[in-house]
């Protein structure tokens, strides 16, 4: 975490802003506390966002329906001002590095913990889904190890996201080594495009690598869309599973 800057907001509703954890897809993540002192992540958007009025409506209904998402393996939605300037999110905050930093820093998980992975995560999709969202996003940077389970974050924001001038000036929506072969092509996002991704984020978690690797986005998303997996380092089972999700047609 690093100290607010004298140009970052210090409120965020009725949450006190203290530090800087980084940045997300729609602005600046903060840590922030409730009057009771509970810690929060309180994501606030991107001013040129914030500018952009079918962004605010789409970002209100997806904070709406995040609100709804339930689940032991999620970090909820806790407060939002949608309409606020800037709008912004807060959910519950998660003490635990994400899996990519984490992958980065100690190399791939264990079988056994990946296992267990593989289990918080398709709970915490079905959480997502059940609510009616797709998270559209999913990917190791996303997910927060806690010392009783991972936790995914930000679903509903890529939804949110969407055709905003934001991610229509040369940016590609979403990230492309976890991308769907059906997001690639720019056809809409269903719940398979989650269990894509999340073949991919469990692929990354036992291996080191992405399944279709790293590069330039063309050259990724080429891979997603034409190439099979580089997933044979991964254990027997565990590489079944990751085939399965990694299947190119959503049906």
């Amino acid at each position: 975490m690093q100290p607010l800057t004298p140009t970052d907001p210090r409120q965020a509703g009725e949450f006190r802003l203290s530090a800087r954890i980084g940045r997300g897809g729609m602005g600046q993540v903060f840590l922030g506390y409730s009057p009771a002192g509970r810690a929060v992540a309180v994501k606030v958007c991107h001013p040129d966002l914030a500018a952009d009025p079918a962004f605010v409506q789409r970002f209100a209904r997806e904070v709406t329906a995040a609100q709804a998402v339930n689940g032991l393996y999620t970090a909820q939605v806790v407060g939002a001002g949608p309409y606020d300037k800037p709008p912004w999110m807060a959910t519950t905050f998660v003490p635990g590095p994400s899996l990519a930093d984490y992958v980065e820093g100690f190399g791939p998980l264990p079988e056994p913990a990946a296992w267990r992975l593989a289990a918080g995560l398709a709970e915490a999709l079905r959480a997502v889904h059940a609510a009616g969202l797709v998270h559209r996003d999913l990917k190791p940077s996303n997910v927060l190890l806690a010392v009783d389970g991972p936790r995914v974050i930000d679903f509903g924001i890529a939804s949110a996201l969407e055709n905003t001038a934001l991610t229509t000036t040369g940016s590609v929506m979403g990230s492309p080594s976890y991308m769907a072969p059906e997001q690639a092509m720019g056809t809409p996002a269903g719940q398979a495009s989650d269990v894509f991704a999340l073949g991919s984020t469990l692929a990354f978690a036992a291996a080191g690598v992405p399944p279709f690797g790293r590069g330039d986005a063309p050259a990724v998303l080429f891979r997603v869309v034409h190439l099979p997996p580089a997933i044979e380092s991964l254990p027997e089972r565990l590489r079944a599973v990751v085939a399965a999700c990694l299947a190119k047609e959503p049906a």
